[in-house]
């Protein structure tokens, strides 16, 4: 074979493979996403797959929001310095007999305004859905609005659409979220659990017990009714269990709180859990 000939060969082989690998690796091939859509010091896209929610397999989307380093969004609840939960609309979509919004666990964060409840960087926040005909594909349109902040909170709209396929493949970047989502039956040796708690007026108290032993942990109690609980205090922890107390003088309505069911999220070590408590 000639020079000529054989360089011709070596081209030829070496544009395969690069076409070859243009074509894209399975997991990005598989990926079920909308595009990203841009905002100020954030961007979000809409997702879209199977996962495990404890009870078995389910069709899951996923709103996923990335930020810059230093920046935070807004649990459902954001905090005592304020904020802006998140909300999301899917009225508009087609073929969707039902959707679920589930909260990944929080972190407490703590910058110039005060303490608010969120996460940084980035989150993804599972929508369990269903089809009204499983036969037919969910054209899923959604609208978010969510707050990024820094020093100032900034509030940031997007809006996307999904058509999802039945039989949709499963997605890991969702089970991920759904694993860090708090469950209302706990997972023996893995989720935190209210071993116990009182209620003396002003003054809630919560025993905390973490399976993994570690002195790492958080809780946080909401109402309903957008009713004001302030933000659970660290007593005491030893062992693996935690004794927080929650101050409902500091501006909660407790005639008001009487009789409500109080939703109770555990973080733990490894795992997180929810349960509820009624004040009386």
């Amino acid at each position: 074979m000639s020079n000529t000939a054989f360089a011709r060969l070596a081209l030829f082989l070496a544009f395969f493979v690069a076409a070859a690998a243009g074509r894209g690796a399975p997991a990005d091939a598989a990926e079920l996403a909308s595009d990203w859509v841009k905002g100020f010091n954030n961007e979000a896209r809409l997702i879209a797959g199977v996962a495990d929610a404890g009870s078995g397999s389910a069709l899951f989307a996923g709103v996923e929001i990335a930020m810059p380093p230093g920046w935070k969004t807004y649990w459902r609840t954001p905090g005592e310095a304020g904020g802006v939960p998140p909300e999301f609309d899917w009225s508009a979509s087609e073929n969707l007999a039902s959707a679920k919004v589930l909260y990944p666990a929080p972190s407490r964060l703590t910058d110039k305004s005060g303490v608010v409840v969120g996460y940084h960087d980035r989150v993804l926040f599972p929508l369990e859905i269903a089809p009204a005909d499983r036969v037919k594909p969910i054209l899923l349109r959604v609208k978010a609005a969510y707050g990024v902040c820094k020093e100032l909170c900034i509030p940031a709209e997007a809006e996307f659409t999904l058509e999802i396929p039945p039989g949709a493949a499963p997605s890991d970047a969702i089970a991920r979220a759904i694993a860090l989502t708090p469950r209302y039956v706990a997972r023996a040796g893995v989720d935190p659990v209210l071993k116990s708690w009182t209620f003396e007026k002003p003054r809630l108290t919560l025993e905390v017990a973490d399976p993994a032993g570690a002195d790492f942990g958080d809780a946080f109690v909401e109402a309903p009714d957008s009713l004001y609980v302030p933000l659970p205090k660290l007593i005491e922890r030893k062992g693996g269990v935690s004794l927080y107390e929650v101050d409902l003088s500091d501006g909660a309505d407790i005639a008001a709180l009487s009789g409500k069911a109080l939703t109770v999220t555990l973080i733990g070590a490894k795992g997180q859990s929810e349960t509820t408590i009624t004040l009386q």
